[in-house]
């Protein structure tokens, strides 16, 4: 690999490399799993469908995926997350699950065409240079027309209202609140990770050759979910 290239694990995020962290994510965050299934199956999955999921992490999405497709690749740079998930498959005894340590960078396609590409709260891992080399690799494994739906943290804003709307962002998790995550994990994603603007991510997906066939953003201005579609 050449001396310039990032290394994935040293950007994975320090809570997905976490024992602690990882034991309790299915506690701390509900992938909204059935229906996201339920979405795609209205775009088209079914029992022929490849499915290539990055960042599955404890495998919410992958196991309810798994029995309407085909195939399930479970790509994740985080050995503790795929652990959690290679006990979801087998207690659930699932076969058409295979599960790869890698990256978005790293992940070598060796089926046909995937049909849909799935990633919930992973890109935001990447510098935006990373991003866009990304988003070119994911068209390449997806066949035409088929589609990537993306979740993320993005921020819809403009650079002068960032010190407000983040400080917002974290206040409303400050510590003791309902959501199992507080306001120490928000900074530490804001100050170490790589979230970026919707109006950088969004010319970025379409130069890739993606087109957005739908972007919902949240109203504090910080979560995006998107529907891609291969050209």
């Amino acid at each position: 690999m050449k001396r310039w290239f990032l290394d994935e694990l040293e950007y994975a995020g320090r809570e997905n490399l976490d024992p602690a962290h990882v034991e309790h994510y299915d506690e701390k965050e509900d992938a909204d799993a059935a229906r996201e299934v339920a979405l795609l199956k209205g775009l088209g999955l079914g029992p022929e469908s490849i499915v290539v999921e990055f960042g599955p992490g404890t495998g919410q999405f992958t196991v309810e995926v798994a029995p309407e497709c085909a195939q399930v690749i479970a790509v994740d740079i985080s050995r503790l997350m795929l652990e959690r998930l290679r006990n979801k498959v087998a207690d659930r005894h699932l076969s058409n699950i295979e599960v790869v340590q890698a990256g978005f960078l790293t992940y070598q396609h060796e089926l046909g065409p995937a049909d849909f590409i799935y990633s919930r709260f992973a890109l935001h891992h990447l510098p935006d240079f990373w991003k866009a080399v990304t988003l070119d690799r994911l068209l390449r494994i997806l066949r035409p027309g088929g589609y990537f739906r993306l979740w993320d943290v993005v921020y819809n804003f403009d650079p002068h209202q960032a010190e407000e709307r983040i400080e917002a962002w974290c206040s409303a998790y400050d510590e003791g609140g309902e959501s199992e995550w507080g306001r120490a994990d928000l900074e530490e994603h804001v100050r170490d990770e790589h979230s970026t603007f919707t109006w950088v991510l969004e010319p970025m997906i379409q130069r890739s050759g993606f087109e957005i066939i739908d972007a919902e953003h949240s109203d504090e201005g910080v979560f995006s979910k998107y529907l891609l579609r291969a050209a």
